[in-house]
């Protein structure tokens, strides 16, 4: 009786070496694989997923291809863009436009001032500095026609201040004046000469 319960005892605990080792086997190398493989069928999808969004980008390659030389010659055709040969030209074109949309609008040219030129993303910005006077009217007309001209012409830094009237001598008061002295930047563009 003694011997047959030695034996069970020796078959319980054979038996529970087997299971510690078969799990310990799980755990130490089983499980690790699992979960490597897991991680590169997930890997393997999102991979999958970007190949197929690349595909799709690559596919439209020629349309925008396409549409960006077609933008380019519409740009082209437009004259947003100064014709000049060089920047020294290109703002002298424009110092003679701004002063031709003063004049004719009935104001008065200050000053004009080529500023230096900017180069940026294969662009020219040739700005210039403008003084001028006015009524709110002429201002208004000057902007207008600055507006619509080609080549494109942006407006920045705007300043804008009424002059002061004259003292009037009979009642030693300063009259109102409607005149306006007008401070702004002017900028056209130019194509970056091929380097």
């Amino acid at each position: 009786m003694v011997l047959q319960k030695n034996n069970q005892n020796e078959r319980l605990l054979a038996v529970g070496l087997l299971l510690a080792v078969v799990s310990f086997i799980s755990f130490v190398i089983i499980l690790p694989l699992v979960n490597q493989g897991l991680a590169l069928h997930d890997e393997k999808n999102t991979l999958g997923f970007r190949l197929e969004q690349y595909e799709r980008i690559l596919s439209r390659k020629q349309s925008v291809i396409d549409e960006m030389e077609t933008l380019k010659s519409q740009i082209a055709e437009q004259n947003y863009l100064s014709t000049q040969n060089t920047t020294a030209l290109a703002s002298a074109e424009l110092q003679e436009m701004i002063k031709q949309a003063i004049i004719e609008s009935g104001g008065q040219l200050s000053s004009t001032q080529g500023l230096p030129v900017v180069t940026k993303n294969n662009f020219q910005r040739i700005p210039i500095n403008v003084r001028m006077t006015g009524n709110s009217d002429v201002l208004r007309a000057v902007l207008h026609k600055i507006e619509t001209t080609t080549p494109l012409v942006v407006i920045e830094q705007i300043d804008i201040r009424p002059m002061r009237g004259v003292r009037n001598k009979v009642t030693h008061q300063i009259d109102p004046s409607n005149e306006l002295s007008v401070n702004f930047q002017a900028i056209s563009f130019m194509k970056s000469p091929a380097a």
